[in-house]
């Protein structure tokens, strides 16, 4: 949805724009004022859902962790950063406390690095 909104909002924003360049008054003032709350309104709903999209996620990577680890390392596992579990949701559950240990360690840091560990990648086809 939002890569045809954008676009369309980014649109009509220059185009108001170029109205109020050509007839500069307060009612085309007005307009791009508004291309420009739309446009903001539209980046907002955006990071909204995918700020709890990634709750969600947080969640169900920590139920998975008290599932499928040993007590002690799903402890330590509570602690990582989200960015970290969103990563990790990827990994199949037998490789999954490999690289957590991994994760804890230090040796796999950033998102990327944990996705291209993952060997048996599990999808995650209900993204918002």
């Amino acid at each position: 949805m939002h890569f045809v909104l954008t676009p369309l909002l980014l649109f009509h924003l220059i185009w108001q724009t170029v109205r109020l360049y050509q007839e500069p008054n307060w009612d085309r003032a007005e307009s791009v004022l508004l291309a420009i709350v739309l446009i903001m309104l539209s980046i907002a709903a955006r990071l909204q859902a995918l700020k709890a999209q990634d709750r969600v996620i947080r969640l169900e990577e920590r139920l998975r962790y008290q599932k499928l680890l040993p007590n002690d390392l799903a402890e330590k596992a509570m602690n990582l950063k989200t960015s970290q579990m969103i990563g990790l949701r990827f990994a199949s559950d037998e490789e999954l406390p490999e690289l957590v240990q991994k994760t804890l360690n230090g040796e796999l840091t950033t998102t990327k690095d944990i996705k291209l560990a993952v060997k048996n990648w599990r999808g995650d086809y209900l993204r918002v």
